[in-house]
């Protein structure tokens, strides 16, 4: 298979978000959701996920589908040489990742009359503040993203969702930094799982 195989995007998308809905799988390889669902539907049929139905439905990896990625994802980086690249590039992700995780804080809890408490998005002024302390985190975000897109093309997702996340954040959809399945903290903590999958670090 090829590294854009769509089988191989879903297959990994669920390596990267866990258990996840057709919803989450498509925004994560930037597919219609049709198209996610029956790519899951092969994939299922090969033995290589599973779907758990209830309320919160959602599909995973089975054991034989870790293994298929693990193998493919390998086989990708080595066949392109990109190690060398992708491992430089993680070591600067996780130089970014405690600022990014300091800044989802920020956003979520706020100073109020000395106590820290929930931020409930009442005061403006604050909000602004961190929403462009995100801006300025995203354009050296940008470089990395740059590096691994360059090293392997399917790593060029992630920047294109990063960018689209604060793009409609800064837009007034707030929610769009933390709190949605395609927020930027989301999509940079799938981006965090692909890199220790591709590089075959353990957590």
């Amino acid at each position: 298979m090829n590294a854009l195989d769509p089988l191989l995007l879903v297959l990994h998308a669920l390596r990267c978000g866990g258990h996840s809905g057709v919803a989450r799988v498509a925004a994560a390889t930037c597919m219609d959701e049709s198209e996610a669902e029956s790519e899951l539907i092969d994939l299922a049929v090969a033995g290589l996920v599973t779907y758990q139905g209830g309320r919160f439905g959602a599909w995973g990896l089975t054991d034989a589908g870790r293994v298929a990625d693990a193998e493919r994802i390998t086989g990708e980086l080595d066949s392109a040489g990109a190690r060398p690249a992708v491992t430089a590039a993680y070591r600067a992700f996780m130089a970014l990742n405690p600022e990014l995780l300091d800044l989802c804080t920020a956003w979520q809890m706020r100073p109020l009359d000395g106590v820290v408490t929930a931020n409930d998005h009442t005061d403006p002024a604050y909000d602004a503040r961190v929403l462009g302390q995100f801006t300025a985190f995203h354009r050296r975000a940008e470089i990395v993203c740059a590096d691994l897109a360059a090293a392997l093309p399917r790593f060029g997702r992630y920047r294109d969702r990063l960018a689209l996340a604060l793009e409609r954040a800064e837009a007034g959809r707030l929610e769009y930094l933390v709190d949605d399945i395609s927020a930027y903290h989301t999509v940079w903590a799938e981006l965090h799982e692909d890199l220790l999958a591709t590089l075959g670090i353990a957590r």
